[in-house]
């Protein structure tokens, strides 16, 4: 039996790839030194270890066992790859040893060393052998053979390897049963007709023990090498892990954290659940996707694509364990090499996001507990009368009849038609939420969406064929199979129904994981591996069946122990289908439960937050976690939604939340109003201002999301993003970016009138006033009264901006300004994507206007790329130039002399430009 090893040798015991492409040639099988025998310092540390148990053992009185082989004694603590994960269970020495594994029981936690596993793999546990690789159009296909049985039942003998180069950053592996089909994630991704020419990365393979060792073409950087611990694939547990070539991983989610994970023994819960968002638990979402930056700068980023219930264990190395109970192991390796087009790649693969309408990113606002329509009118009417900007209106479910979906209440809310109309009439919009749990206790014929269902069997059934029965809000539900294509013949249909009496505009699809106030149904769940798998992940509740229905449910695509995690992607996806149909125009959805390609139909709200300070913080990394996730429509509940908000934390997360893509305050029942209106007049124009300059950057914003449309850009973005070689920024999440111009820089803490935000080397204006700040890379405090959100506009940028209004209907009527911000070298760049903001695949249909914006030499260009009927309809007014060195002595727009204004902090101004967005212009200063 092998080692389990590092291949560094250019020429290790394994396949390589040769850079040409020609066939693997196996190299010589000799034994290698152990993988982790990489420096004298680390044999050292290794030797060190092993004293250091000795005499532990010698000074405790053999209370840590008898002294362990030696082979485990040469394994690093931070090594120590997990071969006991079960949870619930004190591992002793027997336990462990009937796997086979190592066993040294760590110190106590108070020492330092939580976490460390007690029972890990030592080097020569079995694995997989690869017997064979063969060439194919597309890369190689390979077979694995396991002789020796692992400890989970149904050991998989005999699997297929196929690796496919499919382009120069990205490479494909995937690992599945040999002789028996196996449930595979019913994802579109992209099929590609011919290998990678010119990879930027190489692959190499130990053929005993199996194991992938991927590198970095130009600088030798072992991206993955699996060689590290066995790999295990049974029916129901699989298990591959990996080295890291760095600390600075991030993603995996849904999760409560900082932007950056910790390394230091963390397991990562993949399993959609409703729980109001905490540390250390797993969230409404299920992504199996992370990016990892190199030293240096380089990026990559590795996605696998299963959606069964698993666990991703982080371990100090550095290195990573995916686990997951089902499925196949079918990896995506994207190579960048800067994030920003890992992220890119990434949505190659999973779908670049819709494009949303306009109003989308205008305010939003809602409650639960307006307790009719008529108030929930007044509050938009509160809102209107101190000119505060609204663009949608929203009701969470006590405007249902019983909180039944496709009801409203008849008596409480009996004007909601007419409040929506009114919301029409003023250029505003209309979202209601949706469950998925459909009422099931009503007299027959007298609740359609529920007989309908049943008649066309559309709900989740039990093992025994009839529709599984939990409860959510109305009591008593069945839950839609979405999954099922009639399911949404049948969720559009119901949506007609009720859009003939109250035509909304969006929808938010809430409870999707989907929630269950029971564990299972009401009458729990069966006896089998399905609802008690040999493992199970580290899920809150310990039980897959806890607070959503039971696994073992049927489902019209396979049982919902493979379809959990899609459930929200499945809905949003219908929900999509039927507002496109209905209103024939781009969807708007917001939706809790998510999952890779979910931002091509939905948006995202990070759930049920608490009016906390902290809540506010975590905001930060979530919303630039599902940046990278490729849903870029992201925000939390500003103010937060459980508890009760103070004026000051609601001004201050007001000021934050105007800059989340998608911004909306929504507030609990019985819990005093939040919306802006009800605060002192100071907090409520800190408030309105806030939204001003959120409207005023819509032309900006918007273009952004048709950058992420088009190909997969972020929106949202984090420091590091933009400055990938200053290690100062991968740390970050306080910040964050609006594209690689804007640099948003809130205050997350109460009774403080400043704020210290890390200001990356160059040049930055305040976005307010334009006065310039030089950083060589540095933390700066900067004044943030209570109505001051700091705004920095980086060097080199041009942001399209407008003069706001009260809607982003009113807005886009009013006159452009463009802001430019000169770089050191006196130039700058920016463009704008202008459409009619809210019909269907403008861009594919040639119906939108691109205009680019360069400065070079003191002459300002506006350059047509593409010009739509749209265009005419807006006209740029102002241009303003932040950092002009010496004060002009004239400025010429088209040749012609223009009356300007330059002030001292070196902003120079020129209005009433009076031009149509769809006509080129220069304007020169000298």
């Amino acid at each position: 039996m092998k080692s389990y090893q590092k291949l560094t040798s250019p020429q290790p015991a394994a396949c390589q790839v040769e850079e040409e492409g020609a066939a693997p040639v196996p190299a010589g099988r000799g034994k290698l030194a152990p993988w982790w025998v990489g420096s004298g310092l680390l044999v050292a540390a290794v030797l060190l270890s092993t004293i250091t148990v000795w005499v532990l053992r010698q000074v405790s009185g053999g209370w840590l066992g008898p002294t362990p082989p030696p082979k485990c004694l040469l394994v690093p603590e931070s090594h120590r790859f997990d071969c006991y994960p079960e949870r619930r269970v004190v591992v002793t020495q027997e336990l462990c040893e009937s796997r086979g594994c190592c066993f040294i029981q760590s110190p106590s936690p108070a020492e330092g060393k939580q976490g460390v596993p007690w029972c890990f793999y030592p080097p020569d546990f079995p694995s997989y052998t690869l017997e064979s690789l063969n060439q194919t159009a597309l890369g190689m296909e390979g077979l694995l053979v396991r002789r020796e049985k692992a400890y989970y039942p149904r050991d998989i003998e005999m699997l297929r390897l196929d690796v496919e180069f499919e382009t120069d950053t990205r490479l494909h592996i995937k690992i599945t049963d040999a002789a028996n089909p196996r449930y595979e994630v019913p994802l579109d991704v992209p099929r590609v007709t011919k290998r990678a020419e010119n990879p930027i990365y190489s692959l190499n393979f130990s053929w005993d023990p199996f194991g992938v060792v991927l590198q970095r073409r130009k600088t030798g950087t072992v991206l993955l090498n699996t060689t590290v611990a066995p790999l295990i694939f049974a029916d129901q547990f699989l298990q591959i892990s990996t080295s890291l070539p760095s600390r600075f991983l991030y993603g995996l989610g849904e999760h409560r954290g900082s932007l950056l994970h910790s390394l230091d023994w963390n397991t990562l819960t993949l399993w959609a659940r409703d729980v109001p968002p905490m540390e250390s638990f797993n969230l409404y979402g299920a992504h199996p996707f992370y990016l990892l930056m190199e030293e240096g700068g380089n990026a990559h980023g590795v996605f696998l694509l299963n959606s069964n219930a698993m666990e991703v264990a982080l371990q100090p190395a550095p290195g990573l364990t995916w686990r997951t109970i089902g499925g196949v192991l079918d990896f995506y390796i994207f190579l960048g090499p800067d994030p920003n087009m890992v992220i890119q790649q990434y949505q190659q693969v999973i779908g670049f996001p819709a494009m949303p309408p306009l109003w989308a990113l205008g305010f939003h606002l809602c409650r639960w507990g307006y307790g009719s329509s008529n108030d929930t009118w007044q509050t938009v009417r509160a809102m209107r009368n101190y000119q505060i900007p609204q663009d949608a209106q929203w009701n969470d479910i006590d405007y249902m009849d019983g909180y039944r979906d496709f009801t409203f209440d008849s008596q409480k809310f009996a004007s909601l038609p007419s409040m929506v109309e009114d919301l029409h009439k003023h250029g505003q919009h209309y979202v209601m939420i949706l469950d998925p749990g459909i009422s099931s206790t009503n007299p027959r014929g007298s609740y359609w969406p529920f007989d309908e269902g049943l008649r066309r069997g559309l709900f989740l059934n039990t093992t025994q064929g009839q529709p599984l029965i939990g409860q959510v809000w109305p009591g008593f539900t069945a839950f839609a199979d979405f999954s099922n294509p009639d399911t949404h013949q049948w969720w559009l249909e119901n949506l007609q129904h009720f859009h003939a009496h109250v035509p909304f505009d969006g929808l938010w699809i809430d409870m999707n994981e989907p929630s269950n106030f029971m564990d299972g149904s009401e009458d729990g769940c069966p006896p089998g591996e399905l609802d008690s798998p040999p493992y199970t992940p580290a899920v809150l509740g310990d039980s897959l069946s806890s607070r959503t229905v039971c696994a073992s449910a049927k489902q019209k695509a396979s049982v919902h122990y493979n379809l959990h995690n899609l459930y929200g992607l499945m809905e949003a996806k219908a929900t999509a289908s039927a507002l496109i149909q209905i209103r024939g125009k781009r969807p708007f959805i917001i939706s809790r439960s998510t999952f890779p390609s979910q931002g091509r139909y939905s948006g995202h709200w990070l759930g049920d937050n608490q009016s906390q300070w902290k809540d506010m913080y975590y905001s930060i990394p979530g919303l630039l976690s599902f940046s990278l996730f490729g849903i870029p429509l992201v925000g939390a509940d500003i103010c937060g939604f459980s508890g009760s908000t103070s004026e000051e934390l609601c001004t201050r997360w007001m000021q934050l939340g105007a800059f989340y893509p998608f911004a909306r305050n929504h507030n609990t029942q019985n819990e005093k109003a939040q919306d802006p209106t009800v605060f002192s007049p100071a907090a409520r124009t800190a408030m309105k201002d806030v939204l001003l300059t959120r409207y005023s950057l819509l032309p900006f914003l918007y273009t952004l999301f048709h950058r992420a449309h088009l190909q997969g850009d972020t929106v949202a973005r984090p420091l590091f993003f933009e400055f990938p070689r200053d290690v100062a920024t991968l740390g970050l999440d306080k910040q964050f970016l609006w594209g690689r111009s804007l640099l948003v820089t809130p205050v997350l803490e109460p009774g403080v009138d400043s704020v210290i935000g890390y200001v990356p080397q160059g040049t930055w204006y305040d976005f307010y006033k334009g006065y310039s700040v030089n950083s060589s890379g540095e933390m700066l405090k900067m004044s943030a009264p209570l109505e001051h959100l700091n705004l920095h506009v980086r060097e080199g940028s041009i942001l399209p901006t407008q003069k706001p209004g009260t809607t982003s209907e009113a807005t886009r009527q009013n006159p452009l300004r463009l802001i430019v911000a000169l770089s050191s070298s006196a130039t700058a760049w920016g463009d704008l994507f202008w459409d009619d903001g809210e019909s269907l695949d403008t861009f594919e249909r040639g119906s939108y206007s691109y205009v680019m914006f360069n400065v070079t030499q003191n002459v300002f260009t506006s350059t047509i790329l593409h010009a739509s009927t749209e265009a005419t309809k807006v006209t740029i007014g102002i241009l303003s130039v932040f950092g002009v060195q010496k004060p002009p002595s004239k400025v010429l727009l088209n040749g012609q002399e223009k009356p300007f204004s330059y002030l001292d902090n070196q902003v120079l101004t020129v209005s009433d430009l009076g031009i149509s967005l769809n006509q080129g212009f220069s304007l020169q200063w000298l």
